[in-house]
């Protein structure tokens, strides 16, 4: 079923494509194909079905199920099973054993019985997404039983035959049956014993019952014999007899003392007890994916709001170099200070691969190149006191992954290897190709087996106990003493790997040290290569950056960091206060905007549009925690410049100059065909900037159109200054004022009073009112500049202004 399930179309169902399909959902999925037990997962709110193997028998001969509805496959049991299928979905479990249903799978109706377990799934945030479905059908077992009870009727009602039916009941009975004496001593077994144990005759009877129990359940069964006995009653028990085989069932043995004899009738439980630890197995393993997923939440938002207040701190102690430079003292506190900030950035993005929320940028590699390269690194960190070999396979496969995660995911099995041999030891790492066949994906629900390339570190140390294994990956779990470790290590290579499609294995014995095993999947595709770099030069640059962050504190550092390095800058909260200022026609160069901020507008969608309007400009993502607004599958998405946070002062001006480089290769690039496209047969309209620059007074009380504002007036060449309400307007007109831009709108005075008392003052004051509302000129010789507004618009309302001003009134 499994290539079916891949196969199937579920973007045309409820589910939506498999891509898209969380975590505790895929668990479940991949549970149920690879158990040997039938196993039906009823998800969404359509309940879609999805099955295993062993589950078809269940279905019999009904029309294809698979991707269909729960309730319309067993539509004429659906009376009967609805409200327990309704429990499930309200998070509440049911068993049930022996439950008769009428059911048609053979093209008539039939009755049957089920004993089955219908259990809540959900998803990482404790909400039910469907039910699991875990069926044994029992009418064999059920028709036998009854024809038990009719025997036993008829041992009743008809005593003079009471010795031919007991006969006939102790032959033909499917349930076990042994007959012994008070000390345990076998007389008699029924066929069904024999065929169920597979001993003979002659090797159970005078043997002691006991001897067939297996030794962890022997002494509960004689307790429970020897309580019979004194209180002369029956007893139930569960206990495990050995098979000739050497296999053992689980029989619930009933026994009854007659005349001195003990009758023993042993149900056979092995299949329930099997279909409980599968349930139980199931439901620890969607506890543990769903306890995973909700870790990985916490971990990957405390990772986002802690490298914007490490990018805060970073930011003011790299903007206090400058000031520091020369004091000794001070520079060697800024220099730990700015350690301690590398430390913290480190833990944050051990939090982030453990969440698989770290943006990763594969490539097509032979990781052995790597692990050859990081040999001398690894010596001098690890220390002469330490034996390292390391051994990378011939012919060796590629596969598709970050390498720099992949050096630093063996940087951190080695950093924990050394501490678990105590101050000297042999540590080997081998690279070598290998498959894990569909056996070992049974076993591990999260395997797909095929080709993989292994990159192993084993120890001489001490070891982990099973306890110590299980928990080993969780983000904070150490075995190390206070101050010693953070217990993120395999937590982040945990979270790599399974974020590349791989898969880890921990193999360990205590005092004689532990191997951890990661797999990689080969890819088949050609190896990409790239040079290496030359670390650029820390420049600066005069081009307009406009940032846009909700983070006022890291804008705050991000904007004075920019000015020190000479650009221009202005700045936004989020993306929907950075639209007005992409569309005021203001020249911008470089969108430097933060990817997950509030607003309903988004920052990829935000570059959309400011790449349309702006096609020469150039975006550059920063972010502690992506999601998956650029990055998709855990990697970047293609052509997408990302800055993780916290970065330094240098990585910011490195990064923006190569950002700008590329956008200008970009236009180079496509100059020529440019070149091929007729020009139009008439040249825009031209600013009409004045002969000498006008002195300007504008008022405006929403910062960032001020802003805007401001700076498209300054680009007219225009000396402009800025009020931020009428009152403070009135003691910024002076009798050299030549122009009033003001917003009609602006609180206790209006644009209109302060123009009206601004003209009465000075008279020849040319008035320009800006306003968002579709209204005709109120004051007298004014022009109205109706927003959105852009450079040419400002430029012709300011001129209009200017000759209405200059055109004498004709009376």
């Amino acid at each position: 079923m499994a290539d079916q399930v891949r196969a199937y179309s579920w973007s045309e169902s409820s589910l939506g494509p498999i891509a898209d399909w969380g975590p505790a959902q895929c668990v479940a999925v991949n549970m149920i194909l690879t158990s040997s037990f039938p196993a039906c997962l009823a998800l969404g709110t359509g309940l879609i079905m999805i099955f295993n193997d062993a589950f078809l028998p269940i279905l019999g001969s009904k029309p294809p199920a698979l991707g269909r509805s729960f309730s319309e496959v067993w539509s004429e049991a659906w009376d009967s099973i609805g409200p327990i299928a309704d429990q499930a979905l309200a998070g509440v479990p049911t068993f049930i054993e022996d439950f008769e249903l009428e059911v048609s799978r053979h093209g008539f109706t039939e009755t049957a019985f089920f004993t089955f377990c219908y259990s809540p799934v959900f998803d990482g945030e404790g909400k039910v997404i469907g039910l699991l479905d875990t069926v044994v059908e029992t009418t064999a077992k059920v028709l036998t039983e009854r024809r038990l009870e009719d025997f036993a009727k008829a041992l009743a009602t008809e005593v003079q035959d009471r010795t031919a039916d007991r006969d006939r009941m102790w032959n033909l009975s499917v349930e076990s049956m042994v007959v012994t004496d008070e000390t345990g001593r076998i007389s008699a077994v029924n066929p069904a014993l024999r065929k169920t144990l597979g001993w003979s005759d002659t090797e159970l009877i005078t043997r002691q019952l006991s001897d067939f129990i297996v030794a962890q359940d022997k002494e509960a069964f004689l307790g429970k014999w020897s309580a019979s006995l004194d209180a002369r009653s029956s007893f139930t028990i569960e206990a495990q007899a050995l098979c000739k085989n050497g296999q053992f069932v689980c029989l619930s043995w009933n026994g009854s003392l007659h005349e001195g004899s003990m009758l023993l009738v042993g149900r056979d439980m092995t299949a329930d007890r099997a279909i409980e630890a599968e349930l139980k197995k199931t439901e620890l393993a969607l506890q543990q994916a769903q306890k995973m997923e909700a870790v990985g939440r916490l971990t990957g938002g405390v990772a986002h709001d802690f490298n914007n207040l490490l990018q805060v701190i970073a930011g003011n102690l790299q903007l206090l170099t400058s000031d520091l430079r020369g004091n000794e003292r001070g520079e060697k506190r800024l220099a730990n200070a700015l350690a301690g900030v590398e430390r913290g950035a480190k833990l944050a993005s051990y939090l982030l691969a453990f969440s698989r929320k770290q943006t990763l940028e594969p490539r097509v590699v032979n990781i052995g190149k790597a692990i050859i390269g990081m040999d001398d690194m690894l010596r001098r960190t690890l220390g002469e006191e330490f034996d390292i070999e390391v051994t990378v396979g011939s012919r060796l496969w590629r596969t598709f992954v970050d390498t720099a995660q992949v050096e630093n995911a063996l940087l951190n099995l080695c950093i924990n290897a050394r501490d678990a041999m105590d101050g000297s030891g042999k540590l080997t790492i081998e690279v070598a190709n290998t498959s894990l066949d569909q056996a070992y994906a049974d076993g591990h629900q999260e395997v797909t087996a095929g080709e993989y390339v292994m990159l192993a570190v084993s120890d001489t140390g001490c070891g982990m106990t099973p306890e110590i294994m299980t928990k080993a990956f969780e983000p904070f779990f150490t075995t190390k003493p206070v101050g010693k470790g953070t217990g993120l290590g395999l937590s982040m290579v945990f979270g790599f790997v399974k974020q590349s499609g791989g898969h880890i294995k921990i193999y360990s014995e205590v005092g004689h040290g532990t191997t951890v095993k990661v797999y990689l999947p080969r890819s088949l595709d050609i190896e990409e290569t790239t040079q290496p770099s030359s670390p650029q030069p820390i420049v600066g640059g005069t081009e307009t950056i406009l940032v846009v962050e909700d983070d006022l504190a890291v804008q705050a550092t991000v904007v004075d960091t920019l000015k020190e390095l000479g650009y221009r800058v202005l700045k936004a909260n989020d993306a929907n206060s950075a639209l007005p200022i992409v569309e005021s026609g203001l020249p911008i160069d470089l969108l430097f905007t933060d990817v997950i901020m509030p607003g309903p507008l988004k920052s990829p969608e935000l570059a959309k549009i400011a790449q349309k309007l702006h096609p020469n400009l150039a975006v550059l993502y920063t972010s502690g925690y992506t999601e998956n607004a650029i990055v998709h599958g855990g990697r970047l998405d293609r052509g997408v410049e990302l800055l993780g946070k916290p970065y330094t002062r240098e990585a910011l001006a490195r990064r923006i100059r190569h950002v700008l480089a590329n956008q200008q290769q970009r236009r180079i690039d496509v100059a020529p065909a440019l070149e091929a496209v007729p020009m139009q047969a008439c040249e825009p309209e031209k600013l009409s900037v004045s002969p000498c620059p006008l002195n300007v007074v504008f008022v405006e009380d929403d910062p960032v159109i001020a802003e805007v504002t401001f700076q498209l007036i300054q680009r007219l060449g225009h000396q402009v200054v800025l009020a931020e309400s009428a009152e403070e307007a009135l003691r910024l007109i002076t009798a050299n004022t030549d122009v009033l831009v003001t917003d009609i709108k602006l609180g206790e005075m209006s644009g209109e009073t302060l123009a009206d008392k601004a003209r009465g003052r000075f008279g020849q004051l040319a008035i320009v009112f800006a306003s968002g509302a579709d209204q005709e000129e109120g004051l007298d010789r004014s022009v109205m500049l109706r927003k959105p507004y852009s450079l040419q618009d400002i430029d012709d309302a300011i001129a209009r202004a200017r000759r209405l001003m200059a055109t004498p009134i004709v009376s």
